[in-house]
């Protein structure tokens, strides 16, 4: 999918919603996903090693599946969290080509529904932007 096409209006809207996600997500959200890879993968080395101590019962294979379950998830994650710090550096590539100034949110945005009023007293026409 090219950037190219795509208008300024969208192009900012994504580059919102991308980086409010970094935000929400932040580096103690990695950290947790990783600690729970950890245990994933120590459910599956233990659901092993009763295995071979114990036989295959159903506690053992329930282990086992659940660690690869958890293992799975985190790799789902991890892959989508890169894919999306990839394409957020994109979009960001793609403003400055533009060389468009990204809104923050703390600005008052118009988003072309709401009418915005001219301060000057002399001008007391409803402009639209």
């Amino acid at each position: 999918m090219s950037m190219k096409k795509w208008t300024d209006d969208e192009l900012m809207m994504t580059h919102e919603k991308l980086k409010t996600w970094n935000k929400q997500v932040g580096s103690a959200g990695s950290k947790l996903w990783l600690f729970t890879a950890f245990l994933g993968a120590f459910a599956i080395s233990t659901g092993f090693a009763f295995m071979f101590f114990d036989g295959v019962d159903i506690m053992s294979i329930a282990l086992i599946i659940m660690g690869t379950v958890t293992c799975a998830s985190w790799y789902m994650s991890d892959k989508r969290r890169k894919d999306n710090i990839a394409y957020l550096a994109e979009i960001n590539k793609e403003i400055k080509s533009r060389k468009l100034k990204p809104s923050t949110q703390s600005e008052g945005k118009n988003d072309g529904e709401t009418p915005q009023t001219s301060h000057d007293p002399e001008e007391s026409q409803i402009t639209k932007e």
